[in-house]
């Protein structure tokens, strides 16, 4: 696929980039070699080969999904100017 210099001057309008005359050139011939290479990987046979989160094959470790609260709300209101029934205390600021 050929890219030319209306469509890099409309993808660059599109990411919002402001691309000078005299590079506009350049990027047409680096986005054409992208698009070429993208084409040459659709090319590849890859039946049966199951998709890869990594190169390693690996198990993330995961924890229980339990509902907490931290049991920490003493630590937590020990830092607060005013605490009241466990609960942060703020002034009044609707009338």
């Amino acid at each position: 696929m050929a890219v030319d210099k209306d469509t890099v001057a409309r993808i660059a309008k599109l990411a919002r980039i402001r691309i000078p005359e005299e590079q506009q050139e350049a990027l047409t011939g680096e986005l054409t070699e992208i698009l070429n290479w993208v084409e040459q990987l659709s090319e590849l046979d890859t039946e049966g080969v199951e998709p890869m989160t990594s190169v390693v094959a690996m198990s993330l470790p995961q924890r229980q999904d339990v509902v907490t609260d931290g049991n920490c709300a003493d630590k937590v209101l020990k830092n607060a100017p005013e605490g009241a029934h466990g609960f942060f205390a703020v002034p009044k600021v609707v009338e």
